[in-house]
């Protein structure tokens, strides 16, 4: 038990930023029907990063950092302005095509490095494992900022994602707090992706959301649950790491999907 601790405590840690954060933001992301946007800035932020490290920057560097966070409000801004009133093509499908654009172009930039597949399974599953001290206390640190932004424009961000069209006929900016709402968004995918990897910072902004979303309705609730959720699979998850030896994020990963089926089955079995 003590070596376990000694081991995991950091990236336990780790987790529970991640989740404190994610859950909230993807309440907002399966209500505003926009699921794989956090893929989407996740690979922009990733195409970021390779371009840096082409550019002879390390991947742990500010000025690699600054790149792909750089690359990633570019992408919070095409997707703030491709928010209509009248939505012709759904935005989901332009997030798709910005995911496997931003996917083609890493895969490009990166056969100019010796340490391009590297890089790409460390940017599918990150190293949560190895995940210092000194890193947890500075995401902590960027999500705290980016929680009180959002705790103080909360009502036109709520009134975005729960209907858009009512925010469109009072007047509201709504591409103008999109980009807000995408930046931030970016801001905590760009860290998080360095750390966590694409999968599992994915999966700590869906499933706890959509685990939560099954259980209540009640917003509060949902938010309570999916912090709750996070939390449990991140310790089940760190378990099943420790006992059987196996990769720390793929398992956190398993772990809330088996998480989501039994919810849903528990759900529709009561239903019954």
């Amino acid at each position: 038990m003590i070596d376990f601790f000694q081991i995991m405590l950091m990236p336990l840690l780790a987790c529970f930023v991640l989740t404190g954060i994610h859950a909230y933001l993807g309440l907002h992301v399966i209500q505003r029907q926009v699921i794989f946007v956090d893929l989407a800035l996740a690979q922009i932020a990733v195409l970021g990063a390779s371009i840096a490290l082409v550019l002879g920057f390390g991947l742990d560097s500010l000025p690699g950092y600054l790149i792909a966070l750089g690359f990633t409000l570019v992408g919070a801004g095409l997707f703030a302005m491709t928010r209509f009133k009248h939505q012709t093509v759904p935005q989901e499908a332009i997030i798709g095509i910005v995911y496997i654009v931003s996917s083609a172009l890493m895969m490009i930039v990166l056969s100019f490095s010796g340490e391009g597949m590297e890089h790409i399974r460390q940017s599918l599953v990150g190293n949560v494992l190895l995940v210092s001290g000194a890193e947890v206390f500075q995401m902590f640190v960027i999500y705290v900022i980016v929680g009180a932004l959002h705790y103080i424009f909360r009502k036109p961000f709520s009134l975005i994602s729960a209907s858009p069209k009512l925010a469109f006929r009072q007047g509201l900016n709504v591409r103008g707090w999109d980009f807000l709402f995408y930046a931030t968004f970016g801001l905590v995918v760009t860290s998080s992706v360095k750390i966590a990897g694409v999968y599992l910072v994915f999966s700590f902004l869906v499933i706890p959301a959509v685990c939560a979303m099954i259980l209540t309705d009640d917003l509060k609730s949902r938010l309570i649950l999916g912090w709750i959720i996070g939390m449990i699979g991140s310790v089940l998850g760190m378990i099943v790491s420790y006992g059987l030896d196996l990769p720390t994020g793929p398992s956190v990963v398993c772990v809330f999907g088996v998480l989501l089926a039994g919810i849903a089955l528990t759900r529709v079995s009561g239903r019954k």
